[in-house]
């Protein structure tokens, strides 16, 4: 096959990242298969300013890109996103690409613009969390849910703020050319874990305090290391070095939440993990994740992530086998 045209849009005042981390994951994919050819434009050709001032130069203004033939249109977000939607050249521009486009994608913010053309109308969608109110109050007709890092609907494809774009772009790949190629791409950018578009925005690390002592620290640590061994109450003080009731208080005031929340959250984030990488019966999942028997895991589950594990498994893992 002929390589993909990838066409990157940008503005003044973009997210940096949402363009170069993408951009690295399909020249990296390139650099394995010849898959891919990217571009980048712009309202105007030129140097175009990052949101943080690093100066990127676009090789041609979206006037001068034929939007015929693009495989995947990319929209960057940024804090110059509103001003980006008034701009009606550039919208109009994104309009006629988006409707031609076998796939359509932004990262970030980025979706401001694909609703501003009207390319994704009554679509799922996700963005960055601090982003997520005004997108539902500006666009009622999205079905907005910033919970996972990226949704695909469709031809439609969408994601978190900044580094979540290098999970959509290993996505993309992944659909395009297979889970072996998405995978060395992900080994040779160092990528530590391939994120499934399933995982939270929220994830342990983000929605709880970091805690301030060694020994709250000693057992957090614990927790995310093994999230299936014993850690009850009286376990987790043991290891503390605390009485269990001292550690009920010191853990809740610094991590910000009672330690039997904090450790069903764990074990929830891991049994999704396990649920899209593999093939394991939810009863063994259940086991090796701490909750002892399935229906305990489905009780669980159903209270963090409001769907059944075998739903959660068929709606997000991966269909694609490494040979």
């Amino acid at each position: 096959m002929p390589p993909r045209r990838i066409v990157f849009v940008i503005f003044d005042g973009f997210q940096s990242l949402d363009l170069t981390g993408p951009y690295e994951v399909f020249q990296t994919a390139s650099g394995i298969t010849s898959g891919y050819r990217c571009e980048i434009a712009a309202p105007a050709a030129g140097l175009v300013n990052a949101g943080s001032g690093l100066p990127v130069v676009a090789g041609a203004g979206v006037a001068d890109v034929d939007p015929a033939g693009i495989d995947t249109l990319v929209v960057a977000g940024g804090g110059g996103v509103d001003a980006a939607c008034r701009d009606t050249a550039l919208v109009g521009w994104i309009a006629d690409a988006g409707v031609r486009a076998r796939r359509v994608t932004s990262v970030c913010s980025g979706v401001f613009l694909l609703a501003a053309a009207r390319v994704i109308t009554g679509c799922r969608v996700t963005t960055h969390w601090a982003r997520a109110e005004q997108l539902r109050r500006e666009h009622p007709d999205l079905q907005v849910d910033c919970d996972p890092i990226f949704i695909r609907d469709g031809r439609v494809w969408t994601s978190a703020g900044v580094t979540a774009g290098l999970d959509l772009a290993l996505a993309l790949v992944e659909d395009d050319l297979g889970r072996v190629v998405a995978h060395e791409v992900a080994q040779q950018l160092v990528m530590f874990l391939r994120r499934p578009g399933s995982q939270s925005q929220f994830s342990v690390p983000l929605w709880s305090g970091q805690p301030r002592t060694d020994p709250i620290r000693a057992v957090v640590a614990a927790i995310h290391a093994d999230p299936g061994a014993a850690h009850g109450l009286t376990d987790l003080a043991g290891r503390a070095g605390l009485s269990p009731r001292h550690f009920q208080r010191r853990f809740t005031a610094e991590v910000g939440t009672p330690p039997t929340v904090y450790v069903e959250r764990v074990r929830v984030e891991a049994a999704q993990r396990a649920l899209t990488a593999g093939d394991d019966p939810v009863e063994t999942i259940a086991r090796r994740c701490g909750f002892g028997t399935g229906e305990t895991l489905r009780r669980a589950f159903h209270r963090h992530t409001r769907v059944a594990p075998s739903d959660y498994r068929d709606r997000f893992r991966s269909t694609r086998e490494i040979a």
